[in-house]
């Protein structure tokens, strides 16, 4: 248990992929691509959210694969969460693409979606 809150806190303090220093808090609307796609909003405090958006708020430890200032791989595993990889190439500091696939709540995931900054987080 101890070793699982080591790699939560050190997945916390780690610094933010570089295509991360162009984007802005606050509230992001992703909409899915494809038929039966969902539109979810997100209020960003911490950019690495985008990075993982079907783990909630949780930081789980990560292990970037490529990082650009214009695109961003990483993988990343939130223990019995699940785990994931996320593609994310930024196109302005408010507009992103984001492909992620994994497995949360024990069960797969796969998500294409754009992700729009459209304001400041409601509260």
């Amino acid at each position: 248990m101890a070793l699982f809150m080591a790699a939560s806190a050190g997945a916390a303090n780690a610094p933010a992929p570089v295509a991360l220093a162009a984007l802005e808090p606050g509230q992001w609307e992703l909409r899915g691509r494809g038929e039966g796609a969902e539109t979810q909003k997100l209020c960003v405090t911490d950019l690495r959210q985008l990075l993982q958006v079907r783990h909630g708020k949780a930081l789980c430890p990560s292990f970037t694969v490529s990082d650009s200032p214009h695109a961003v791989s990483v993988t990343y595993d939130c223990a019995g969460a699940g785990n994931g990889r996320t593609d994310l190439r930024v196109e302005t500091s408010r507009l992103v693409q984001i492909r992620t696939q994994g497995v949360a709540g024990g069960a797969p995931f796969a998500i294409a979606a754009e992700g729009r900054r459209v304001g400041a987080c409601a509260g």
